[in-house]
């Protein structure tokens, strides 16, 4: 028996790798000024950014219908070469009702499927699936599979360093004037992921302090990286991305790095100029 991954695109799985390795992705919508568009299928992170640059109000995002899980679970088990069992992790169900919505899939699918909150987004998800499509092609079986993600959901971390704060004045999150303060004294705001939710955990000044508070995270997750992937991700901040890219390889020299734009869902509330650092 085959195992098939499926995921939403907050995954933030580059669209090329998620095809490589058959990875169905499950997108979410996005409403700007009263105009909904499909994350990665009629708005990219380079037009969202654009719009969301423009927009006076916070962008809404939704999550898609038990409807499109199921298709995708139908159409990734079709296209197995032998008969599949469906693995689907989701965006964490403290941020969106997707885990919801795939449940209900799951419910009404015909076939055999198991769902697994991811309690984390961005890359954070992104590398939970792609673990989970390594561990299926080297054949474990679904309850091995789902056992082992779980287990790794437990050692993930996923640590962000917003750029801004006018997304969260736009949500009504933080006071304008302690927005201000902040921008005025030119300091970046960390936040990392906890129990499923995101939570602001430090902050720093410059590119630099940023850098080493990336690194330290990192340090007092594990010292070897090497049999592991990393995923960054931004929003229009690829000069920062990749000096982080440059640094974690230089500190830990994991097996891989994945870099990209993060897309609408994660970065409606991360804000322009956010770096996001997934690792375990």
């Amino acid at each position: 028996m085959s195992i098939r991954i499926v995921t939403d695109s907050s995954s933030d799985i580059p669209p090329e790798l998620a095809k490589e390795l058959g990875i169905e992705i499950v997108p979410l919508t996005v409403v700007i000024d009263g105009k909904e568009y499909v994350e990665g299928v009629t708005v990219d992170p380079s037009s969202f950014v654009s719009m969301m640059r423009q927009s006076a109000d916070l962008p809404r995002t939704s999550q898609p219908s038990p409807h499109a899980f199921i298709t995708a679970f139908e159409r990734a088990t079709s296209t197995a070469n032998k008969a599949a069992e469906v693995l689907c992790i989701t965006l964490s169900s403290k941020l969106s009702g997707t885990f919801q919505s795939a449940c209900a899939a799951r419910d009404l699918f015909k076939g055999t499927a198991k769902v697994i909150d991811s309690r984390s987004g961005t890359l954070g998800l992104g590398l939970m699936a792609l673990e989970a499509s390594r561990l299926a092609a080297l054949g474990h079986s679904l309850s091995e599979i789902t056992e082992r993600i779980e287990a790794m959901r437990e050692r993930l971390s996923v640590f962000v360093s917003l750029n801004t704060l006018e997304n969260a004045v736009k949500g009504g999150r933080i006071r304008r004037v302690e927005a201000a303060v902040v921008q005025l004294l030119r300091m970046k705001i960390f936040a990392r992921t906890q129990d499923g939710e995101v939570v602001v955990c430090g902050k720093a000044r410059g590119r630099k302090n940023m850098l080493a508070a990336f690194l330290e995270a990192m340090q007092a997750k594990a010292e070897d990286y090497q049999d592991r992937w990393v995923g960054i991700t931004h929003v229009d901040n690829t000069e920062e991305a990749h000096a982080l890219a440059e640094a974690v390889k230089k500190r830990f020299n994991p097996a891989r790095i994945i870099i990209g734009p993060m897309g609408s869902t994660i970065a409606t509330h991360a804000g322009t100029g956010a770096v996001a650092l997934a690792y375990w």
